[in-house]
């Protein structure tokens, strides 16, 4: 009942704090305007979203403190994990405003990433996915680091996987964020995920799932101005807030990245294809947009944002559930499913898309 509690209470905030945000992007035309072939709505359609879905999980947090530290977590790690969403809310708000350059946008990104590393939060051990022993990474590369009376463990091998997982999250949902509701419905179900698989008796951590419920309500609340058509956007902040906070979450609750991968699985591998795709056009993938991502493709078959969406949803949902009932070797074959299912409907609607095309 306490859990119903919660997530009702945080959902209301959401709805109003988005709401309340709303009128302050719109006053201060703090808008995304249609103005370049990629961008597919008509009129300006307001920024900021994202810090609905920040307060509102933050704040909620913070009245229930007291039930974070249940587990191996402290109050620091929290605080950690606080700094770097705000540096993502800060500078996605900046972004938003005054449309700021690939490398300064990159900056915030790294900011969020050294405050977790320096929170002390940390990857222990990886299983083997094909069984076997563990491989505990706090023993390699230890790293001791003094700052007057404060001390800092850190193993860089850890650190460097931190870095890169958290990093590859935060561009994923960045670059998923083009169609109504994709990143913030998707990060709902993201978040519902990892909070039944720390419900479960073998992984039960009720302070991840505590913080995994209210993050699903607050992009529920949010969700509710971003379902097509949209009313509001999340911005970069918020669609680089979506996947921090999943990133984060799946790494504290014990390395569970199997899980979020398999969330997003479909969305992780069409940001890999595009680097890849970019790269090989002599393009810096990360300077350059296009129209050439996967939910663009099923939209111009003409199935609509909703279906669209509506895809991605039902994808991850299923992908994630199989999670509560796979082990290792189960959740390495369904990602390579994911992998065989994402070429499958790259090549089937780029079929529609040619045939619809040659017989304009």
């Amino acid at each position: 009942m306490k859990l119903i509690w919660i997530f009702f209470i945080t959902l209301f905030l959401s709805i109003i704090i988005t709401f309340i945000v709303q009128k302050i992007a719109i006053r201060f035309d703090i808008t995304d305007k249609p103005n370049s072939p990629r961008k597919i709505h008509k009129k300006k359609i307001p920024l900021l979203g994202g810090i609905g879905i920040f307060i509102s999980f933050f704040l909620v947090l913070f009245f229930l403190r007291g039930d974070l530290i249940s587990g191996n977590l402290n109050y620091g790690h929290w605080v950690g994990f606080f700094m770097g969403a705000l540096f993502l809310v800060i500078g996605g708000a900046l972004d938003d405003k005054f449309n700021l350059k690939p490398g300064q946008q990159l900056f915030f990104p790294i900011l969020a990433v050294i405050s977790v590393l320096f929170a002390g939060i940390s990857i222990e051990k990886l299983s083997n996915p094909l069984g076997g022993d563990y491989l505990y990474l706090a023993d390699y590369g230890l790293i001791n680091l003094q700052f007057g009376d404060l001390s800092l463990h850190l193993s860089y091998i850890s650190s460097l996987l931190i870095f890169f997982w958290l990093m590859g999250m935060m561009y994923t949902t960045k670059l998923l964020d083009g169609i109504d509701g994709l990143v913030g419905g998707v990060s709902t179900i993201g978040a519902l995920i990892i909070f039944l698989f720390t419900m479960t008796e073998k992984y039960h951590q009720p302070d991840i799932a505590l913080a995994s419920l209210v993050l699903t309500a607050a992009c529920l609340g949010f969700l509710f101005f971003n379902w097509h058509p949209a009313s509001i956007f999340m911005g970069e902040g918020g669609s680089l807030f979506c996947g921090y906070a999943l990133g984060v979450l799946a790494i504290i609750s014990g390395g569970k990245i199997a899980v979020a991968l398999l969330v997003m699985g479909i969305p992780i591998m069409d940001v890999a294809w595009t680097i890849v795709r970019r790269t090989r056009k002599g393009k810096n993938p990360f300077k350059f947009s296009d129209r050439e991502h996967l939910h663009f493709l099923l939209l111009d078959t003409g199935i609509g944002q909703r279906k669209t969406v509506g895809i991605y949803y039902i994808i991850s949902l299923l992908f994630g559930l199989s999670a509560l009932f796979l082990q290792s070797k189960g959740k390495l074959l369904a990602i390579g499913i994911l992998a065989i299912l994402m070429f499958a409907i790259v090549y089937f609607f780029k079929k529609i898309k040619s045939k619809k095309l040659s017989s304009l």
